[in-house]
């Protein structure tokens, strides 16, 4: 099977394959095997899963990060991917919000389970181009709109998922004309490599994040206009 229908049919009747198999799959195709356990409804056992910390934190380092260019990227993940994996803690729980109830099943469930994965809860997302709002809808209850191909655009770069990836998943039809938003994967591997981080090492990142990119803090948030999406590799 190509690897779009085996993600497609992952997504639609995933859970009689066995965890093991998706972690094989998910080495192989290059994807966290917590994200392929989400979307083949499998829950995800702790060891995948980022400790407990600072929800306030995280945001600010993806904030930081998104200010980096392909080449700081690359620099932030190594340093990233440096940091000493520390004793085992109690896993990342996403916090309680009164707007929204996260989906139990469905494609809602997908989304929060994968953004989960990384440490992130819907208000905790880097700015992507998408309301509040909009993505508490995703977590929600995200069904079929005509809006749905750009939301995937939206957040596939968050993931870290290369869009015709994320588009099987989800059941759309791609197109190599789509593009990122406004972040791309490389942003969101920067997210993937910081799963297994403290708190205290999620500041430490940003601000080699900061000094990398040599971003000015103007006392307020700034959100990327437009991310490097225009020289990521991924799209010539």
């Amino acid at each position: 099977m190509e690897r779009a229908d085996i993600l497609s049919s992952l997504a639609a009747s995933g859970a009689d394959t066995a965890p093991e198999v998706l972690t094989d799959l998910a080495a192989e195709f290059d994807i966290p095997a917590a994200d392929l356990l989400v979307i083949a409804g499998h829950p995800v056992p702790a060891e995948l899963l980022p400790p407990q910390r600072d929800a306030a934190i995280m945001k600010q380092f993806a904030y930081r990060v998104s200010h980096c260019d392909h080449a700081q990227l690359a620099l932030l993940a190594d340093f990233v991917r440096a940091q000493p994996r520390l004793d085992a803690v109690a896993p990342f729980v996403q916090s309680t919000s009164p707007y929204f109830t996260p989906a139990e099943s469905g494609l809602g469930a997908v989304f929060n389970g994968m953004i989960r994965n990384r440490g992130f809860g819907a208000k905790e997302l880097p700015f992507v181009g998408l309301s509040l709002s909009t993505l508490f809808g995703m977590v929600s209850d995200w069904r079929p709109t005509p809006n749905r191909r750009y939301e995937l655009c939206a957040i596939a770069g968050l993931l870290g998922w290369r869009l015709p990836d994320l588009f099987a998943v989800v059941g759309e039809p791609y197109s190599p004309d789509f593009r990122p938003a406004l972040l791309c994967r490389h942003v969101g591997r920067v997210f993937m490599a910081a799963i297994p981080l403290t708190t205290a090492q999620l500041i430490e990142c940003a601000q080699e994040a900061d000094r990398l990119s040599a971003r000015e803090s103007h006392g307020a948030w700034q959100p990327v206009s437009e991310g490097s999406v225009a020289e990521c590799p991924d799209f010539p």
